[in-house]
Parts: structure tokens; C-alpha cells; sequence
């Protein structure tokens, strides 16, 4: 026992460790920055500070991280399901007990502590994911299905489709989705389209899937940005002339794979013409605003807020320099002029304080911790390990893309916090359990037996 205990010691990866921890003090730093008052003349300690409650929440994370590690590594794989349901449960309470905070009704207050289930909601689905990719997809292929497939010509993706395999996978991803998007926070429910990603990475998504949701995304992008009287010239043609060209080189010009593109591209046209009606028509006032802010510098939406934001956003960062004005020297910081600075703009103090030498170690070190998950996620022996350590690294790698990017200019603000870093206890603790489920997995790898 002693030496199973050892090996497994020796087997645990502390660099990947040793970067959650100096993120989250990075974040401490940067809360005690962003809340700092010299005229209050508080401690650095003082119980009405943001920093002090988030250093009792990061307390709470080394006790998570010591629950996690002393536990057997199979209660992740054997009570998954239960894990999902449970979180699913709690998503489900905030819809008859939720409080609303600051437009956002998202949260559960028990016992005076308060909760966003949706940041739990995403370690239990990354565990059912995970089991059911372990049981489901490596299953023998039903013989029947098999033999139909092949004579009928059906193409894999729909084979999947005929063995329900994609079609649980989605559903495990898509109930925690609506469930969110009921407590109206459209930026929680975006996070769960990433393990989209790890689906495609286990060969449960075909190569044009992903084409095609990449070319949807591009196109109602393109469309906004481009007048309705010039979809005409700059979208609509080039869509006919790149069908035409994919036509003509094809090798195989059959009439069914001609009517395909032909299809596929008559799509696209109608869609590209429907994007301004979606967004006048779906999308919610807020939801437009915060995307007109980003694509028409002239445009001033109504009430101002999301110009505001964004525009001092933009300054906290580029006033920052080389260098940045140093710890507890921002002056947007301070002022006040920086909105959710400790939250979902703690980039700004970041950028303000440090400058682009502070903003490029940030992102250094989230990129070195998304790499150890993803060569960590490579080198599993157990399937089920390697789709959570996959859904961990793509969870990590949305929040920190999407942060900074609406930090910066380039996405719409939607609530997204940057992990380890911004203030809040259900972020940090999700993320932690996220992290260390997945270490704690990874240092079992020796003794984990892949299962067909």
C-alpha cells in the first residue's frame, strides 16, 4: 500500500499544479487591486474586502483539492451519472428558487452561501460525457446496422445517428443548455457548445461538421458587418464561385454530389439573407447593443452602457504601457471607471497595472496549463480519462479566449469569467474541481486499463 502511495506521489503532475496555483494568486492580486481604496484605510485583510472573501474562497479550493485527492480515482467514473444529476437538479432549483444578481437569474442562496449551479453544471457533464463515450461509442457496432450502411451507401456521420451514440452525447450537452438558457444567461449556455469539440475529437463529429458550423459562424459575422445592399457583391457571389470551383475540381462529378453543393450553397445564400432579420428579431436589445458596439464605431446604443464599457475596457488596458503603472496604481482601476473590474473585466487591471509584460505572462501561463491538460489528455491509457481531460482543456481554453477577447474589443460582453482569476467562489471552485478530477485521474494512468 505504502509504495502504491508513493508511486502514485511521483506519477501526480505538480508543474500543471504549480500553474493553477500561481493563476489563482495572480487573481488574488488583481482583486485586492481592483478593490483597493487608499482612503478607506483598510488591512489587507480586512473581512470587507473582495480579496479577503475570495481568499476564503480559495481556502474552500484546498479543501476541495484534498477531498479530491484522497478519494479513490474510480468514484469519478463509477458515479458520474449521479454527479450529472445532481447538478442538473441544482440547475432545476434555480429555476423555482433563483435570485437574481445584477439581471441575472442564476444563483441559489444555501445557508447564506451563495451558488451559480451553472459553474458545476460543467464538471458533471464533462464526467457523463466522459463515461458514456467510455461505454457507448467502443460498443460492437450493430452487425445489422452494419450491413445496411454499407449496401445503402450511409454515410458514417448518420450511421452514428442510426446507433444513437451522437444523438445521447448530444443530449447529455444539450439538457444543461436549455436548462441555462431558461435562467436567461446566454453566456453559461455557450460554454457546453465546446465540448462539441471534444466530440470531434473522438470521432463522433465528421471533418465537414465542423466546416460547416466554422462557415455559419463566418458568414453571420461577414453579414453584419456588411451593408444589406452589398451582401449581393461581397458575400452572395463569392458563396456561388467557391461552390463553382468545388464543383469543378471535384474528381468525382456525380449529379448526387453537384446537388449537394448546390443545395449546401442555396442554404447558405438564404441563411446570409436571414441574418438581419435574426438579429432584429430574435436576439435581445442588450444582446444586439453589446454586438453594435463592436461593429460600428458610429452606432451609440441606447442608454450608452455597452459603448461605455468597452471603451474604458480599451483604455485600463492600453494605458498600461510597456510595464504597466504598478501594483495598486491604476487609475481607471480605482476610479471606478472599469465596469465588473474584479469579474469579468479583471483583465483591465491586469493590462493597467502590469502593462503588456503582465498581460503576456497571463497568457502565457494559461496557454502552458492548457497545453500540460491537452498532452496529459494524449497520453491516457483510459478512454474515460482522456475525454474529461479534453472537456477540462476546452472548458478552460473558451472561458480564457472569450474573457480576453471582450476584454479587448473583439467579442461581445456575455459574462464570462476568466478562470482562477476573477472574483467569485462558484467559478473558482468548478474550475478547481475541473483541474484536479483530472490530475487526480492522470496519476492513476498506470493502473487505468482501457476499456473496449
Amino acid at each position: 500500500m505504502r509504495s502504491q502511495e508513493a508511486k502514485i506521489n511521483n506519477d501526480f503532475d505538480i508543474w500543471t499544479a504549480l500553474i493553477y496555483f500561481l493563476l489563482v494568486g495572480l487573481g488574488w492580486l488583481n482583486i485586492y487591486a481592483a478593490g483597493y481604496d487608499p482612503s478607506a484605510n483598510l488591512g489587507w485583510l480586512d473581512p470587507s474586502l473582495t480579496s479577503t472573501k475570495q481568499l476564503f474562497r480559495i481556502g474552500v479550493s484546498v479543501v476541495l483539492i484534498i477531498i479530491i485527492l484522497t478519494v479513490d480515482y474510480r468514484v469519478f467514473d463509477t458515479y458520474a451519472f449521479l454527479i450529472y444529476l445532481a447538478t442538473i437538479f441544482m440547475l432545476l432549483l434555480v429555476l423555482i428558487f433563483g435570485k437574481e444578481v445584477n439581471g441575472d437569474r442564476n444563483w441559489l442562496d444555501i445557508g447564506g452561501l451563495r451558488l451559480q449551479p451553472s459553474e458545476f453544471a460543467k464538471f458533471g457533464t464533462a464526467l457523463a460525457l466522459a463515461r458514456f463515450m467510455t461505454f457507448q461509442y467502443n460498443n460492437q457496432k450493430n452487425p445489422l446496422l452494419s450491413y445496411a450502411s454499407r449496401v445503402a451507401g450511409v454515410p458514417t456521420f448518420l450511421w452514428d445517428w442510426l446507433n444513437m451514440r451522437l444523438a445521447y452525447a448530444g443530449a447529455i450537452i444539450f439538457v444543461p443548455i436549455l436548462i441555462i438558457l431558461l435562467q436567461g444567461d446566454a453566456g453559461s449556455a455557450l460554454v457546453f457548445m465546446t465540448f462539441s469539440l471534444v466530440l470531434y475529437r473522438e470521432g463522433l463529429i465528421p471533418n465537414w461538421v465542423l466546416g460547416a458550423v466554422i462557415s455559419i459562424i463566418t458568414l453571420f459575422v461577414v453579414s453584419l458587418f456588411v451593408r444589406e445592399e452589398d451582401l449581393l457583391t461581397y458575400v452572395i457571389i463569392p458563396i456561388l464561385t467557391v461552390t463553382l470551383l468545388l464543383i469543378i475540381s471535384s474528381r468525382k462529378r456525380t449529379y448526387q454530389s453537384v446537388t449537394l453543393n448546390l443545395l449546401a450553397a442555396g442554404l447558405l445564400i438564404v441563411y446570409v439573407i436571414s441574418v438581419e432579420f435574426i438579429f432584429n428579431n430574435v436576439l435581445e436589445a442588450h444582446q444586439k447593443n453589446r454586438i453594435l458596439v463592436l461593429i460600428d464605431d458610429e452606432v451609440d446604443p441606447e442608454g450608452r452602457k455597452e459603448r461605455y464599457n468597452l471603451k474604458h475596457s480599451l483604455v485600463a488596458i492600453g494605458s498600461g504601457g510597456l510595464v504597466g503603472k504598478g501594483f495598486l496604481q491604476g487609475t481607471q482601476t480605482k476610479l471606478n471607471y472599469v465596469p465588473e473590474q474584479s469579474t469579468d473585466f479583471i483583465f483591465c487591471t491586469v493590462g493597467e497595472e502590469y502593462g503588456w509584460l503582465g498581460s503576456f505572462v497571463t497568457v502565457f501561463l494559461f496557454l502552458a496549463l492548457m497545453y500540460r491538460l491537452v498532452d496529459l489528455a494524449e497520453r491516457q491509457k483510459d478512454k474515460f480519462a482522456r475525454v474529461f481531460g479534453y472537456s477540462v482543456a476546452s472548458i478552460i481554453f473558451f472561458h480564457f479566449a472569450i474573457n480576453i477577447a471582450m476584454t479587448i474589443g473583439l467579442f461581445p460582453v456575455v459574462g464570462i469569467p476568466l478562470p482562477f482569476v476573477s472574483y467569485g467562489g462558484s467559478s473558482l471552485w468548478g474550475f478547481t474541481i475541473l483541474v484536479f478530477i483530472f490530475l487526480k485521474l492522470d496519476a492513476h494512468r498506470e493502473s487505468q486499463m482501457e476499456r473496449k
